[in-house]
Order: structure tokens, then C-alpha cells, then sequence
């Protein structure tokens, strides 16, 4: 079974996706959180942790693990210390500990921050993270969702480089999407756009990597 470290695991798509890794035959999670009733709180679960803050040194979270999934985020209070320099932190941690893969969760609009006119340091933040790990060495996947909702997943999403339209998707569709892409050969150094769409995520995402 391969570690997969999640960066922010104690929120709404890191608990999701930690649940998945733990149900998972391939993957074991282990959830990177900041504080110690969180670690009790994982560990009760039987799901192994590491205590960790983006703002301040993270080089030791990447020792002994395979892949990493990257689900963190400020909610908008402190974008530059935790979404920008907590992920380039988290990608030179990575690299020294060789991982095969650095999976991003990312934000529709993070390829063209410029053209915002809303959560535009937000979207500036974003496209700095993904644009540090493309250059990184890494081998990469950038994930780009529509706007997260809390409906019940469906399995089912559209897929592209750009979508170029706006819309939603499940939080568990975004989970799901993410886990699927710890695949090593799957939309391997590649970004794409999801939404809530009519095909089913492993499908859209394995297709992917066929048509890039």
C-alpha cells in the first residue's frame, strides 16, 4: 500500500478524500494537520497523520511517502502564506523525498487569474502554486474544479484542458477526481477543468490522458 499524504485533510474535500484513500485497495492516507485534538481525531480513525503547519517548515511531512494530494486552502484569509507558499513549500518537500506524484487541487480560473473580477489574489495564488510545480521537476497533476458544492456526489463529470464555461460540481466528484489521478501514467504533467458532467470520472480522467 502506498502513502499518500493529504494537505489539508481536515477540511470539507480533505476529510473526503482521506475516506476514500482509507477505503482504497492501492493507497493508506495519511492526513497532515496542525493540530494535536485534529491528529486524536484521525487517529481514532485508524488513519495515520503527520502535524504540520503551510506556514512554517513542512520538510519533514514528505519522509516516507509515495504521493501526495494537495487540498489545502486559507478559505481566503491568509492566500499568499497558505495556498501559494505552504504548496511551493509542500512541492520542495516532495522533491527531496523523490514522491512519483504531486496532485494539486487547483481553481478554475487559476490559468488566467488576470481575467478575474472576483477572488482574484485567491486565483493569483492559485496559478503561482500550479505554475511552481510545472517547473518543479515533479511528475504533476493540476486539478481545476468549478465552484464546490456539498450535493451528493454523482461519479459523473465533463473534462477538458478548458471547459470554457462556469458551473458546479460535488465536492465528492472533486475527491474522487483527485485520488483518481494518483495514477502515475494518468494525465501525467497535464491541468484540466472539471464540472459536473454525463461521464464517469475514472473514464473522463483515463480518456485524458489519451487525447493531451
Amino acid at each position: 500500500m502506498e502513502k499518500i499524504l493529504v494537505a489539508g485533510a481536515t477540511g470539507t474535500t480533505g476529510k473526503k478524500i482521506v475516506a476514500l484513500l482509507k477505503d482504497s485497495e492501492q493507497f493508506t492516507p495519511v492526513a497532515m494537520v496542525r493540530k494535536k485534538e485534529q491528529q486524536k481525531e484521525f487517529e481514532s480513525q485508524q488513519v495515520a497523520t503527520v502535524l504540520a503547519d503551510l506556514t512554517e517548515d513542512v520538510s519533514h511531512t514528505t519522509q516516507g511517502i509515495d504521493r501526495v494530494i494537495f487540498a489545502a486552502g486559507s478559505g481566503g484569509k491568509d492566500v499568499v502564506n497558505v495556498d501559494q507558499e505552504g504548496a511551493k513549500k509542500l512541492i520542495d518537500a516532495a522533491k527531496k523525498e523523490r514522491v512519483k506524484k504531486f496532485v494539486m487541487l487547483s481553481s478554475m480560473g487559476a490559468d488566467h487569474p488576470e481575467a478575474a473580477t472576483e477572488l482574484k489574489e485567491y486565483l493569483q495564488a492559485k496559478h503561482n502554486a500550479d505554475q511552481y510545480l510545472d517547473i518543479s521537476g515533479l511528475t504533476f497533476t493540476i486539478v481545476r474544479p468549478g465552484a464546490l458544492t456539498n450535493n451528493e456526489g454523482l461519479g459523473k463529470i465533463k473534462l477538458e484542458h478548458k471547459l470554457n464555461e462556469r458551473g458546479e460540481i460535488p465536492r465528492w466528484d472533486v475527491a474522487r477526481t483527485l485520488v483518481k489521478s494518483l495514477d502515475t501514467d494518468v494525465a501525467k504533467n497535464q491541468a484540466f477543468e472539471i464540472l459536473t458532467g454525463e461521464t464517469k470520472i475514472e473514464k473522463a480522467v483515463e480518456d485524458f490522458q489519451v487525447l493531451s
